[in-house]
């Protein structure tokens, strides 16, 4: 079977684990911190807090600025659905803006639009989660200048974008990519995921990056039970070193040395990970050029980080008959997502389907082609020649 996401583990890799392994610390030691520091300088972060999922890092994000009972968070149905989940966790209600057509992220033009008609109700969100799809960037000026005068905070969704970049303005001398995703120049906090089939990977878990230490310092207490060993925040004097006090109820979220250990040996191939991405995509955009099929857009502003590789067909007749021929030769496609809203567990809230038009039609039509660095040559073809065969046999 071809996958349409795989990890690749090198001598490297193994060689910082069992380093790990010989230690006299297996969970909380000294690549924890290594780790998160190296992801921060690597985003041009302040602060990096490593947990053990992007979940988990979504929930703590939504905790540390205070989302609760009473609040809203609004987001993409475009996604997984932890991505409304974690706002569900804190007793927050979700809703959700539909996304663009040509990028399949959240749109700026209708959050702008639903966030008019929210003022005038009463119901501005509190948080704002904008999902870097397929890792490419979303609009983040545009979505920080909304939060700028509807004053919501900002939680980017970047599970599939480390590594990404993405530009300001499509003006001549700005068409480079200049901030890196993670750098939190556009919102307050940035979670990634590291799971095996993402850019790189800890075999499980995520990491919270921000500019703020405040937040910073919240995030790191909630991950481990709410616990602080710091006397400046105690409701007391300490009576010694070993004291320590739970201030609020927080979870058991930690990251383990072993997992850290494997993403920072990964973070060092990162660059070279993407750059195979976007050879192999950019294959795929030539072969499938003459293909009934439409191929992911790139916005000429960003660099994505091409987790994802989603091509539309026709219909859904087409696309339940391409999955299936695909699969049965071996060739691991996937569908990237079923629109959160249209979850049984999300009929409770009133969600129908038909809501969110746009992001009902794209996955209607999507199918993840094979995507990541060790995909060969000849793995790529055969993925071509049965696509061909099969939309040619329709």
């Amino acid at each position: 079977m071809i996958p349409y996401g795989r990890q690749d583990i090198t001598e490297a890799d193994i060689a910082a684990v069992e380093e790990v392994l010989r230690s006299d610390f297996l969970t909380q030691g000294p690549a924890v911190p290594r780790f998160e520091q190296a992801v921060a300088d690597y985003c041009v972060a302040a602060h990096g807090v490593a947990v053990n999922s992007a979940t988990s890092a979504l929930h703590i994000a939504c905790r540390a600025l205070d989302l609760g009972p009473g609040d809203w968070l609004w987001t993409s149905p475009n996604t997984f659905v932890a991505s409304a989940n974690c706002a569900r966790y804190c007793g927050a209600q979700v809703d959700f803006v539909d996304i663009d057509p040509r990028t399949y992220n959240l749109s700026a033009d209708a959050l702008a639009a639903k966030l008019e008609q929210a003022e005038k109700t009463g119901r501005l969100p509190k948080i704002v989660m904008p999902v870097h799809f397929a890792g490419q960037p979303c609009d983040m000026p545009a979505i920080a200048a909304l939060a700028e005068r509807y004053g919501f905070r900002i939680i980017e969704d970047a599970s599939h974008a480390i590594g990404a970049a993405y530009g300001e303005t499509l003006a001549q001398n700005a068409k480079q990519p200049t901030t890196k995703i993670g750098a939190c120049r556009h919102s307050d906090i940035t979670v990634f995921s590291f799971h095996p089939v993402k850019i790189i990977t800890t075999g499980e878990g995520g990491v919270a990056l921000t500019n703020d230490p405040e937040l910073a310092e919240r995030m790191s207490r909630l991950r481990t039970h709410g616990i602080t060993r710091d006397p400046a925040r105690m409701t007391e004097e300490s009576p010694g070193p070993w004291y320590y006090q739970q201030i609020e109820l927080g979870y058991n979220y930690r990251m383990t040395d072993i997992q850290a250990a494997l993403g920072r040996s990964q973070l060092q191939r990162l660059d070279d990970y993407i750059g195979r991405r976007h050879a192999l995509a950019e294959r795929y955009d030539h072969m499938l050029a003459d293909l009934p099929v439409q191929t992911p857009y790139q916005d000429p502003r960003h660099r994505s980080a091409l987790h994802l590789y989603p091509i539309q067909v026709a219909d859904t007749a087409t696309r339940a008959n391409t999955f299936q021929a695909l699969r049965d030769a071996g060739i691991g496609v996937n569908v990237h997502y079923i629109p959160v809203h249209t979850q049984p567990d999300y009929q409770q809230f009133g969600f129908a389907k038909g809501d969110y038009p746009i992001a009902e039609a794209y996955y209607e039509r999507t199918i993840s082609l094979p995507l990541h660095p060790t995909l060969t040559g000849a793995q790529q073809d055969r993925v071509l020649q049965r696509l061909a065969e099969t939309l040619a046999a329709r």
